[in-house]
């Protein structure tokens, strides 16, 4: 991919004019906060009611990070520069980072941090990456290294003319992992450029402050989201890294949808990154004379980003990986997860109709269990109920009425009186003998 990656258009303002950049911040801070349109047209204070992008870490792959500017002292981490081992601190003139970092989550400074560049999530941190594609693997390593360091939202606001196979691979493993890559689409007016052109990433184009399209935006049917790009307010300059500059390009486009995306993922972190992206285009708008288009169009994609609306309205979650396209390896992967994952349905629903089999089972035996228990019981009973009767009942010897030893049914008839009655008879006399 080399070192031809550009970065974003200067606008001839940036080091002279209306901003009036010096190395006194405080100089310019109300001109710079009046100045930044873009926060009034996200509606970043009605924004910043419900969430201000706490817990969540953005990655800016970039030519580093000032971490001593005013508006972003204690919002950066510890980083690492894949170019030459070095600090992460960029090297005079080399703004660009810094800017960046400071439209994500800038703080501002000064009394109710009024003063300076305000960063649309500014309660976020910054993973600064020092990286500009120019090895043989592109930025395969420094996205890796991205998600391994626990960011939720990659931020290349960088583009170039090659694929690289590795950092496909890489934004891969991104969204295997459930970091969102996000990219600008380039500001040559051409086609689509890398990495905003990978599947998997979601592609920035820039629009104007009448939400316009800007016209050295490059377009193409990767490009998924809009958002403000031209004449963008930033933290950085090249001729003095803690004052501020302005300029205009995709680059700046593809820092407020980071940090959009990363106030989604504080308030809705059960998320995938298909979904939050998912969230973002459902309320994304399109100016009124391109409404009724086919979308994604080509220039604004699903439209211009409207964070609060994201933020708020009822939106069905949708697929794993949402308006993203899926790169062929993961649909490979997803469709043989979603079989197993099928197989298991199946098998649950087997093991559930045996189970239910077998309960039932187990309730017709227990059933019959005890009808044979009470059978069983009630033949005892019944059994020995007859061997009473037949030892105990009327006309059993010793029953009732009768002595012991008489005979049933017959009494003995009381010594017989008068005339009739049998007189004794006298023994008979034996002859004598001789």
């Amino acid at each position: 991919m080399g070192i031809t990656r550009t970065l974003r258009v200067v606008s001839s303002a940036a080091l002279t004019g209306a901003l009036v950049f010096t190395s006194a911040p405080n100089a310019s801070a109300d001109q710079v906060r009046d100045d930044q349109w873009a926060l009034k047209s996200l509606e970043a204070d009605a924004i910043w009611k419900t969430t201000r992008g706490k817990g969540q870490t953005i990655a800016v792959m970039d030519n580093g990070v000032n971490a001593n500017h005013p508006d972003l002292k204690g919002n950066v981490l510890k980083g690492k520069d894949f170019i030459d081992g070095g600090s992460t601190a960029p090297a005079p003139g080399e703004s660009h980072g810094t800017s960046m970092a400071s439209l994500i989550a800038g703080h501002g400074h000064g009394p109710g941090s009024a003063d300076g560049v305000m960063g649309l999530a500014p309660e976020a941190k910054i993973l600064p990456i020092v990286d500009d594609g120019s090895r043989e693997n592109g930025s395969a390593a420094s996205i890796r290294y991205a998600v391994d360091r626990g960011a939720s939202v990659i931020n290349i606001s960088q583009s170039g003319s090659t694929s690289v196979p590795e950092e496909a691979k890489a934004i891969e493993y991104a969204l295997k992992n459930d970091v969102l890559v996000v990219a600008g689409a380039g500001n040559t007016g051409a086609q689509v450029r890398y990495p905003a052109a990978y599947p998997g990433v979601l592609a920035v184009s820039a629009v104007e402050q009448d939400g316009a399209f800007w016209p050295k935006s490059n377009r193409g049917p990767q490009v998924r989201l809009s958002a403000p790009g031209s004449r963008i307010v930033s933290a950085g300059a090249p001729d003095n890294l803690d004052g501020y500059g302005r300029a205009s390009g995709t680059s700046d486009a593809t820092a407020y949808v980071s940090a959009a995306a990363a106030l989604l993922q504080s308030k809705y972190p059960d998320l995938t990154v298909g979904q939050i992206a998912n969230r973002l285009t459902k309320t994304a708008g399109m100016p009124a004379s391109e409404k009724g288009g086919k979308l994604p169009d080509e220039r604004y994609g699903y439209g211009s980003i409207r964070p609060l609306a994201a933020l708020q309205e009822d939106v069905p979650k949708g697929s794993k990986y949402g308006p993203l396209s899926v790169p062929e390896q993961l649909k490979t992967e997803e469709k043989f997860a979603e079989e197993i994952a099928e197989k298991k349905r199946e098998s649950k629903a087997q093991q559930a109709e045996s189970d239910k089999e077998a309960v039932i089972l187990w309730i017709i035996t227990g059933v019959l269990a005890l009808l044979l228990i009470g059978a069983i019981v009630l033949t005892i009973v019944l059994v020995r109920r007859r061997k009473k009767n037949r030892n105990n009942g009327p006309g059993a010897p010793g029953g009732p009425g009768y002595p012991p030893g008489q005979a049933p049914g017959y009494g003995q008839f009381p010594p017989q009186q008068g005339p009739y009655a049998q007189q004794p008879t006298a023994p008979p006399q034996q002859p004598p003998y001789n």
